[in-house]
C-alpha cells in the first residue's frame, strides 16, 4: 500500500484565482473561494478515529513495516493530524530511506505548516529517487505556483502529463496557467481532460466556464456553473460565477439571489459582495 495524500484544494484556489469575472463592463476580478485545506476533497472518513485505531493496531503487529507507518500518516494528514502524520512519514522514511512517496506526503504535510523549504526538498527528494513519480511533479508544480513561479510550476505539470498521469490535478493546474495567460483555448482543452479523469470534481467545470467566458461562449459557461454546483452547491465561486451570467444576461433577481448564496457559504467572498451591491435592490 503506497498511500498517497491528494492536495486537491491548489486546483480549486487555482481556479478561484483566476475566477475572471468578465462582465458587463466590469472586466476581470478574481474570484477566491475560502480556504479549504487542501485535503479537504479527500475522503475525511479516511483520518476518522476508527480508521486510525485499526492502523494503529496493524503497526502494533507489525512495527518495522514503513508502508503502514506511511498509510497511517496518510490518514492523519487527512484528518488534520499534521504533527501526528510527520512522526509517521519520519518514521516510515527511516525504516526504509528511498520511500518516494513518503517524502512526497511529508512534503505535503510541510506545506500545510507553512514550511514552504522543507516541502520543496522533500518533493526534490522524491524525484530524486523516483523521477517518474508524477504525483511528487504535481506537488512541487503547486508549490512552485503558489510562490508564483509559474515557469517551473507548468513545467512540472508538464512533466507529469509526459509521464501519462491518471491524476485530473496535472491537467487543471496546467490549465490554470494557460488561462492566467490568456491562452483560452488551451486551457479548455486541460480543464476538459481534467473532468474526464475526474468527472465529480467542481473545479474544473469553473474553470473551463471562465474561459469559456472569457471567449464570450456565454451558453457553455453557464452549462458549467451549474453543473459545478450541481456536484459541489457548497463552493461560494460556483454561485458567484453563476450569477455573473444572470448578470450578463440582465436577470437581475436571479443574480442577486445567487450572489447572496455564495456570500452566506463565504461572508468574506469579495466578489459574491460587490455582485450583490450591482445587483440588489
Amino acid at each position: 500500500m503506497n498511500a498517497a495524500i491528494g492536495d486537491r484544494n491548489s486546483t480549486h484556489r487555482g481556479g478561484a484565482m483566476m475566477a475572471a469575472v468578465i462582465a458587463i463592463g466590469l472586466g476581470l476580478s478574481a474570484c477566491q473561494s475560502g480556504p479549504t485545506g487542501e485535503l479537504a476533497t479527500i475522503d475525511t472518513a479516511q483520518g476518522s478515529e476508527q480508521n486510525i485505531a485499526s492502523l494503529t493496531a496493524v503497526i502494533s503487529r507489525n512495527p518495522q513495516d514503513p508502508e503502514a507507518y506511511n498509510v497511517r500518516g496518510t490518514a492523519y494528514g487527512r484528518g488534520g493530524k499534521y504533527n501526528d502524520a510527520l512522526k509517521d512519514f519520519e518514521t516510515a522514511i527511516r525504516l526504509k530511506p528511498n520511500f518516494y512517496q513518503a517524502y512526497a506526503n511529508r512534503a505535503l504535510i510541510y506545506r500545510f505548516l507553512g514550511d514552504q523549504n522543507q516541502a520543496l526538498a522533500d518533493y526534490n527528494k522524491a524525484i530524486q529517487i523516483n523521477p517518474n513519480y508524477d504525483a511528487a511533479y504535481i506537488g512541487r508544480g503547486n508549490l512552485y505556483r503558489k510562490a508564483g513561479d509559474t515557469t517551473r510550476a507548468f513545467n512540472d505539470f508538464q512533466k507529469a502529463i509526459q509521464l501519462d498521469t491518471t491524476d485530473a490535478r496535472a491537467y487543471h493546474n496546467r490549465g490554470l496557467i494557460y488561462q492566467s495567460q490568456g491562452q483560452h483555448a488551451f486551457a479548455i482543452e486541460d480543464f476538459s481532460t481534467s473532468i474526464s479523469l475526474s468527472p465529480d470534481s467542481p473545479e474544473p467545470y469553473n474553470g473551463r466556464g471562465l474561459s469559456y467566458l472569457a471567449m464570450n461562449d456565454e451558453d457553455n459557461a453557464f452549462a458549467d456553473f451549474n453543473m459545478a454546483i450541481k456536484l459541489d452547491d457548497k463552493i461560494a465561486e460556483s454561485w458567484a460565477n453563476q450569477a455573473l451570467i444572470y448578470e450578463r444576461r440582465g436577470e437581475k433577481a436571479r443574480a442577486a439571489k445567487s450572489y447572496a448564496r455564495a456570500a452566506q457559504l463565504d461572508p468574506n467572498y469579495q466578489p459574491a459582495k460587490d455582485g450583490l451591491d450591482r445587483t440588489r435592490g
